[in-house]
């Protein structure tokens, strides 16, 4: 693995902000130099852009089908590739930038460095209509920070330069505190409502303290996809910023660092939330990655290419979450799991079915696995020029019906979590899997015509969310469920 190593990359990730511009000379020539002729095999050298079919058998070989056949855990599978060499050489150069900065070099124009909120652009201040973090400045966010720390269990974070001494704080100074901390978190639920709307209205049902989780954990992955998907003049000034960003959560996870007020929320989750790993984290902005041009992919072979995919960029938040929602008695994360993949596997699916048409004509994208489309006969061409037929209608029954599998392992899991986090999870279920009855209602034409929920359609099927929390709808469903797919504890 080509990564630079945990240990080597958390002795530069020192809370030093430096400007991009101070980098922009370097940035450049990352992907140029992955183009360049190396010593290896002449096969290696002419590969194509993007990722090989050898990177790609690797990371499905070490894939973990779990129980049930239909789940692979991909956790923390990372294999040899061009996205892993980019990423690395891009860290290299931001590394040395903090090293710099921490040497007492200031950047470019010869200014000190100034305090930016990475993944909050202009199209989120847009989205959400006002200015984003405005309300503390660095010195406020890092004594913020430095009260959460405080509040932490001694060891918890290793020792830092960031970690320091201070542990009393006047009742004036932690009712400051509170305060920003508060308006951080409503600007995270203002960012989650503007971008996830049926996500943000099954958080309203969560217990206060598990919901600003959730907002904290959805604005991180909000941040991550604008990193990689915001308009740039090159892609290597993503990939230093991507950089930065994971080096960025590998301090916040080890010192306990942050840049920014958002950094604090989620500081403040990894403290309430000892079991909430870091590897989710990690594994989505691989899947990120997967999504850009000459590193990643636009066309899946097959559904375990599409699998693999939908771990990174959805099954990753099931498990962020899980640590949020709570076990019931009898169950563990260990027991969830595979529940857990499944809902971000079947919510994933559920985007690629309603998303055909707009990724195919705005992004050149399609996500449909090329040997079920063989199967039923519809083409590329077809996809692209939004032409539906019988085969389109035949192929999408097809990918609804495997969705909906999905949906009935996810379903299972619903009883596994604490009792104030199933209804919030059940009617998320159930508002995303009414988009899969929507594109049936369009005569399965998600080619021209995008699947759409009413606010009120979302409402009104809370009674019946609240009905399948109840351990009587394992037995008496309601008219029109599918039939409860149980599976006794090991």
């Amino acid at each position: 693995f080509v990564a630079v190593s945990l240990s080597t990359a958390n002795a530069f990730v020192a809370p030093h902000r430096v400007r991009a511009q101070s980098l922009q000379h370097q940035r450049n020539t990352v992907l140029a130099s992955l183009a360049e002729p190396s010593a290896s095999s002449s096969a290696e050298q002419n590969r194509p852009s993007g990722r090989t079919k050898d990177e790609i058998a690797l990371e499905l070989a070490s894939g973990k089908l779990m129980e049930g056949g239909q789940v692979i855990d991909f956790s923390s599978i990372k294999g040899e590739s061009r996205a892993e060499t980019a990423l690395a050489k891009a860290r290299e150069v931001v590394i040395a930038a903090r090293t710099s900065s921490v040497n007492g070099e200031t950047t470019a124009n010869g200014e000190n460095a100034q305090l930016q909120i990475l993944g909050i652009n202009d199209d989120v201040i847009s989205e959400v209509g006002h200015d984003l973090g405005t309300f503390a400045d660095a010195e406020t966010v890092q004594k913020v920070a430095t009260y959460l720390r405080s509040m932490a269990p001694s060891g918890f974070f290793d020792a830092s330069e960031v970690a320091t001494q201070q542990s009393s704080f006047t009742d004036e100074e932690k009712a400051t505190i509170q305060d920003i901390l508060r308006k951080a978190y409503d600007e995270s639920g203002e960012v989650t409502s503007a971008f996830a709307k049926t996500f943000y209205m099954g958080t309203q049902l969560l217990p206060v303290e598990a919901r600003e989780a959730i907002w904290a954990i959805y604005v991180w992955c909000r941040r991550t996809d604008e990193i990689v998907d915001a308009p740039r003049e090159n892609d290597d000034e993503m990939l230093s910023d991507l950089s930065s960003w994971e080096i960025r959560l590998e301090s916040l996870w080890k010192h306990g660092a942050v840049e920014d007020v958002f950094d604090l929320c989620l500081l403040d989750v990894r403290i309430k939330y000892p079991d909430l790993e870091i590897i989710p984290f990690v594994d989505m902005v691989r899947g990120m990655l997967m999504d850009v041009p000459d590193l990643g992919q636009d066309r899946y072979e097959t559904f375990d290419e599409l699998h693999l995919y939908c771990y990174r960029v959805a099954g990753t938040v099931g498990l962020m979450s899980m640590p949020i929602f709570g076990c019931a008695p009898g169950y563990d994360a260990d027991i969830a799991r595979e529940p857990a993949l499944s809902l971000g596997v079947a919510f994933q699916i559920t985007n690629i079915l309603r998303d055909v048409g707009e990724d195919a004509a705005e992004r050149g994208r399609i996500y449909l696995p090329r040997q079920d489309m063989e199967r039923f006969g519809v083409t590329e061409e077809q996809v692209m020029a939004q032409r539906m037929d019988e085969n389109y209608a035949a192929f999408m029954k097809f990918q609804i019906e495997r969705a909906r599998k999905y949906y009935d392992s996810a379903r299972r899991g619903v009883f596994m979590l604490s009792e104030e986090s199933r209804l919030p999870v059940q009617s998320s279920l159930d508002a995303y899997g009414l988009i899969l009855s929507k594109i049936e209602e369009n005569n399965y034409d998600s080619l021209s015509t995008r699947a759409y929920t009413t606010k009120w359609e979302k409402l009104l099927i809370i009674p019946f969310s609240w009905y399948r929390t109840l351990e009587i709808s394992k037995t008496l469903p309601l008219f029109g469920d599918r039939p409860f797919v149980d599976q006794e504890l090991p």
